[in-house]
């Protein structure tokens, strides 16, 4: 598979070597107390009016780059003003750059910081789900206090990470959830929060808004209460689940069903979408399902990979059929599964962890940038002690956010170094075609193998099986 126009447009626009010095050159202001990139787009836009005098040059730099790269892509300069109005994507933005800055244009792309930081709180639970990578139940002595948490929250808007999901555990039982979540937003991360739903009542979600959340997503394992409370491992939460869905949506949230697939649930998964239509959510996300945790003793139990490319090409079929809910997975087989299934199409959907892009047959190759399994190159994990890992399915450690500097952390670590070069995954996945689009579940071949550049073990291409 060739690379496309698109790339060599990015490689001349942004990629360019004296584009990337001056970027390079950025880094965080400490007199207008943002990163620099940030601060343009603020003069850029007008929401800022003065700035410091490396600042104000900064701007005419990132004006350049928007009117050169806006100008290549087709896009107009009141529509980029518009997208940057909102302060995650102006960190977006200075995030992309600056992985440009340090990495170049890559494939797949490596960002200058994780665009999605998924944070373990707390390990505190009011559930006792069978499938629990944490093994939640109790929270642990060592978590991060209020103080050391803000700290943290510090270190991951000055290398600006626009989103930041608290997670758990069960993130709402944490005392000082709502004063983290706002100290967040007011620094312009977007918040999200992955919770199992029961605990949101109409107050509390009006509290989560007040907070500023602004994304809630919540585990759904059926469409009926006998296998959800099985999995769940309490009766009588399934309708509590329902109910704070509900309270989501009226409250105005961004809403997120999330399902994990097992043999317990997979022919369950229709019926999730489909009462997710009657829900009225906006996604739904069927997760990978890792044998780590609590989830280790139901390994037996993870669909094979013909069961998990016919659940992969169901979902393809729902999304292409379209509906009000958008369909996606962590799989990252879900890009190769599209492409395949649509390989005469002019347009072609790639469905990816975050969004599903349409793209013509010119800018397909697009999603070789974009990539697959972002473990440790999109995104990462924080542990409620602090310890950061390169996906919260991934039990390895390689550092920790009070201790280390995470910027350089981020850019130097040799294990994230090797999650991001899929050229050196060892058996199938290395030599696949497709290995830029997907490059297999890095989680799944570390949690099956003990080794994270070997093959996936749950995609039919391998001849590895469960």
């Amino acid at each position: 598979m060739e690379t496309t126009t698109t790339i060599q447009i990015l490689k001349t626009t942004v990629g360019n070597p004296i584009t990337r010095k001056i970027l390079s050159g950025f880094g965080f202001c400490k007199t207008c107390g943002k990163n620099r990139i940030e601060v343009a787009l603020e003069l850029y836009i007008g929401v800022k009016k003065d700035a410091c005098f490396k600042c104000r040059l900064a701007e005419k730099t990132i004006r350049g780059v928007l009117k050169t790269g806006g100008k290549a892509f087709g896009v107009e300069e009141k529509a980029l003003k518009e997208k940057f109005s909102n302060p995650s994507w102006r960190k977006g933005l200075a995030n992309v750059l600056t992985g440009i800055a340090y990495f170049g244009i890559q494939r797949p792309f490596i960002s200058g910081a994780p665009f999605l930081v998924v944070w373990d709180v707390t390990y505190a639970c009011n559930l006792k789900c069978k499938h629990c990578y944490a093994s939640a139940g109790k929270s642990l002595e060592d978590e991060l206090t209020t103080e050391e948490a803000k700290k943290a929250i510090d270190k991951l808007d000055r290398a600006s990470v626009p989103i930041i999901a608290f997670s758990g555990g069960e993130p709402l039982v944490r005392k000082d959830i709502f004063e983290l979540s706002r100290y967040a937003h007011d620094k312009g991360i977007y918040v999200a929060v992955a919770t199992n739903g029961t605990l949101i009542s109409k107050e509390k979600a009006r509290e989560m808004k007040e907070a500023g959340i602004q994304f809630t997503q919540i585990s759904l394992d059926a469409a009926s209460s006998k296998v959800h409370d099985n999995f769940r491992g309490i009766n009588g939460v399934y309708e509590k689940t329902i109910q704070g869905i509900k309270n989501c949506v009226k409250e105005g949230f961004f809403v997120n069903i999330a399902a994990t697939a097992t043999k317990y649930n997979f022919k369950e998964i229709p019926k999730i979408i489909d009462l997710c239509e009657e829900l009225g959510v906006n996604w739904f996300m069927l997760y990978n399902f890792i044998p780590t945790g609590r989830g280790e003793f139901i390994a037996k139990n993870d669909l094979n990979p013909s069961e998990r490319e016919q659940v992969l090409n169901d979902l393809w079929q729902k999304l292409k059929n379209g509906g009000k809910v958008n369909v996606l997975s962590t799989a990252p087989q879900f890009a190769r599964v599209a492409l395949e299934a649509e390989v005469n199409g002019d347009k072609k959907i790639v469905p990816t962890h975050f969004a599903n892009p349409s793209l013509s047959e010119k800018l397909v190759n697009l999603a070789e940038f974009i990539g697959g399994c972002g473990c440790g190159r999109f995104y990462c994990a924080i542990r409620p002690n602090g310890n950061i890992e390169p996906c919260v399915f991934f039990p390895l450690t390689v550092g920790n956010i009070k201790e280390d500097d995470f910027e350089d952390l981020w850019r130097k670590n040799s294990i994230l170094k090797e999650l991001r070069n899929k050229d050196i995954l060892e058996g199938r996945c290395g030599k696949c075609d497709y290995r830029y689009y997907c490059g297999g579940c890095r989680a799944r071949a570390y949690g099956y193998t003990g080794s994270y550049l070997a093959p996936d073990p749950g995609c039919i291409k391998n001849t590895v099986t469960n």
